[in-house]
């Protein structure tokens, strides 16, 4: 009598990742799709020699959806969102792997590993000059309002200008790097009156201007290590003539008076007059004909 007998294997293993706990460093300028993990590094292996089924979740808030798995056959991760130092800078991912698909009656068996990923902040932004506002809620940009001066005619000062709203400096928005940055006075001086420090940024003058009238200067801040990652701002230069008296009021005091309930915009009254307006004047000795 021959008997054949017929082995069934039993479900009775667990999937095992090649190690439970990985580490990487993702550049934040990595591309959309491209693979942060390896297949082979994430490949789950099962003694029972059963199809793997995985899931990709993420165990920190603040980064769904930047990260995925190439299928549920295939745990390869890649890139499918662009990255943002400024939102996150780290994140941690939970891979499973199980013997079943999801939802299976059957009995199934489970393997997790972990996955943290570093985001490593790259130049992606040219410099900012300050102060700047934000135009967008993401604060990936900032604009800058022109800087303004003024100097005498005919008359070289050889200190650093004074400007509005501040001195003229730039920051690289890519903090974590925080490149050098040098100025560079690129256009508006036809006649050479100015400079601009390397360094500093400082604005100075090389000679005195001759003539009233308004140099809209062009300066350019750049990073050292890469001259495609600059920025320009205007500088008002106006020339004047030079203010040899400082302005004073008429009246060392005025005296003024309200009715109660007066509706905002309504004239203040003089005290000692109250049918006319309320005057404050003041005078300049420069301008004696205004």
């Amino acid at each position: 009598l021959q008997v054949i007998v017929t082995i069934i294997n039993l479900n009775d293993n667990s999937p095992a990742f090649p190690q439970t706990s990985l580490s990487r460093a993702v550049p934040e300028d990595t591309r959309v799709n491209a693979t942060v993990v390896a297949r082979e590094d994430l490949s789950a292996s099962d003694a029972d020699l059963d199809t793997i089924y995985y899931e990709l979740r993420t165990a920190a808030p603040g980064a769904a959806g930047y990260f995925a798995i190439k299928g549920v056959n295939n745990p390869e991760l890649y890139l499918q969102r662009a990255l943002d130092y400024e939102k996150f800078n780290e994140t941690t991912l939970l891979l499973y792997a199980r013997d079943r698909p999801v939802g299976d009656a059957e009995e199934t068996h489970t393997a997790t590993a972990t996955i943290n990923l570093r985001i490593e902040q790259a130049d992606t932004r040219p410099p900012w000059f300050l102060p700047c506002s934000f135009v967008n809620s993401d604060k990936s940009v900032c604009i800058s309002s022109p800087y303004t001066g003024r100097v005498n005619i005919s008359e070289m000062s050889r200190e650093p200008l004074a400007l509005e709203p501040g001195p003229i400096f730039a920051v690289d928005p890519d903090y974590m790097l925080n490149e050098r940055i040098v100025y560079s006075l690129v256009g508006g001086d036809a006649d050479g009156v100015f400079s601009v420090d390397a360094d500093s940024g400082n604005l100075t003058m090389n000679k005195a201007a001759t003539a009233p009238a308004s140099y809209l200067l062009q300066v350019m801040a750049t990073q050292v290590n890469n001259i495609q990652k600059y920025s320009v701002v205007s500088v008002e230069i106006q020339v004047i003539n030079k203010s040899h008296f400082a302005p004073y009021f008429e009246r060392s005091s005025y005296s003024g008076a309200v009715a109660a309930g007066l509706a905002p915009g309504s004239f203040v009254l003089q005290a000692e007059q109250p049918s006319a307006p309320l005057r404050i004047r003041a005078a300049d000795d420069d301008f004696l004909d205004v």
